[in-house]
């Protein structure tokens, strides 16, 4: 039994925490007073998305929803650093997009080669070797790692088609895919058939090829979440050149030129840009068409839109080839498949700063630790002057700087915050 198709999952990922800083002294025979030899804390691991093309669905994310990387080492003497934690690597199928789960704006696109970081592991402590200086050669007290960042995200899979069939259900898609390509969709005399989309490759002539999409069949209402077709309508959002799939044969008694209608009016709901893809008609079953009635109106429809309009028999494999060759004609001129830029931007982390933070005072330098200002300075990109600015603001709306001169700071003074330091400035 084949696996069932999965294309969106929601995940929670978290990088590891960095490693203790160590205290530790040199100790050796017939050297005296060896110092602080402290190493530092290893890094936390990342959590990276790499492509696999070998994969097609969703399916290995329905079962387990969280992940983790690993942690870094503590430090320990001998100035020996910690080792780092292991990078957490997630594979994906080309085509997911990944998507922030609170606002459900883009973070990334995953249709390119690279790989990408979701979330970075903390930084390690520092070993109390740092924290020597002329006038503290003893410093019995080292930093504890950053802690790693936890996402909650969703993967959405849309599929890399240049070309997808959109219709009724039942009107021929599937079987227009088998006969245009060597792919094997299930085709039965029911509506409904087609429960997950089918990529085929469709190879018109020497070095000219495309990859055509077989969507589930929409219905009316689609795109406020009925039938089938809402589920699947992600994966023609991608596609270059829309093929219309319409059943003339008048079997079902259906208008051949409402359904089009009606199928149109869900694209446009759906995304207006989408019903504005460039598109080809294909007025399908003509071959058992006792009246050419509901054919002809939808021809003259489709011309009337400025739509190419092809006469085939999905079945009797009459009018595809021509089909086809007008599909791969009309990609010359169309651009490349859409890459979805990123739209998510980070926004400052909400971090309750009324927890007590622990101030220490050795000579001339000023440790300050504590969970809020952990949490605070793992959200925080120290490379970027905005962020900079917003944690100086941060610290002192939280009266940081108002203790410290409460308890007699001096300009000069170096003031320690885990990995980072600078000299204190009224």
């Amino acid at each position: 039994m084949a696996a069932p198709f999965v294309d969106t999952a929601r995940i929670t990922v978290k990088s590891g925490n960095g490693g203790s800083g160590a205290v530790s002294f040199h100790r050796e025979k017939y050297i005296a007073a060896g110092g602080p030899d402290g190493g530092d804390g290893g890094r936390g691991g990342d959590v990276v998305l790499e492509i696999n093309d070998h994969m097609s669905t969703l399916m290995d994310f329905r079962y387990k929803r969280k992940y983790t990387a690993d942690s870094g080492m503590d430090g320990q003497g001998k100035r020996c650093s910690g080792k780092d934690g292991a990078d957490l690597v997630i594979r994906v199928p080309r085509g997911t997009v990944v998507r922030d789960a609170e606002s459900g704006e883009i973070i990334c696109d995953m249709s390119q080669c690279e790989r990408f970081v979701l979330a970075r592991g903390g930084n390690g402590g520092w070993g109390n070797k740092h924290f020597a200086t002329p006038t503290r050669q003893v410093p019995r007290f080292a930093k504890a790692g950053l802690p790693g960042q936890t996402r909650d995200v969703v993967l959405e899979l849309k599929l890399l088609a240049d070309v997808g069939l959109v219709g009724f259900p039942n009107v021929g898609k599937s079987t227009l895919l088998s006969v245009v390509s060597k792919a094997q969709p299930k085709i039965a005399n029911y509506h409904f058939t087609t429960l997950f989309p089918n990529l085929g490759v469709v190879y018109v002539d020497e070095g000219v090829s495309f990859v055509l999409a077989d969507i589930p069949g929409i219905i009316e209402g689609a795109s406020q979440g009925a039938g089938l077709g809402h589920d699947f309508l992600r994966h023609i959002d991608r596609c270059r050149l829309l093929i219309h799939v319409v059943d003339v044969s008048g079997c079902e008694g259906r208008d051949p030129v409402e359904d089009f209608k009606a199928i149109h009016e869900e694209l446009k709901q759906y995304s207006p840009d989408l019903a504005g893809r460039p598109m080809l008609v294909a007025g399908n079953k003509a071959d058992i068409a006792q009246d050419r009635t509901g054919l002809e109106a939808l021809k003259a429809h489709a011309e009337r839109l400025g739509l190419p309009f092809y006469e085939i028999s999905a079945a009797a494999q009459q009018g595809t080839r021509a089909l086809m060759y007008a599909a791969a004609q009309a990609l010359e001129h169309l651009p490349p498949i859409t890459v979805y830029e990123p739209t998510y931007v980070q926004r400052p982390p909400e971090v309750d700063l009324s927890e007590p933070m622990t101030i220490t005072h050795e000579d001339d330098l000023w440790i300050v630790e504590g969970a809020a200002l952990q949490r605070l300075m793992s959200n925080v990109n120290f490379g970027d002057y905005e962020s900079r600015n917003w944690f100086d603001k941060m610290l002192r709306q939280s009266g940081l700087f108002d203790r410290l001169e409460e308890m007699g700071i001096k300009d000069g003074d170096t003031v320690s915050l885990y990995n980072l330091e600078f000299e204190y400035q009224r």
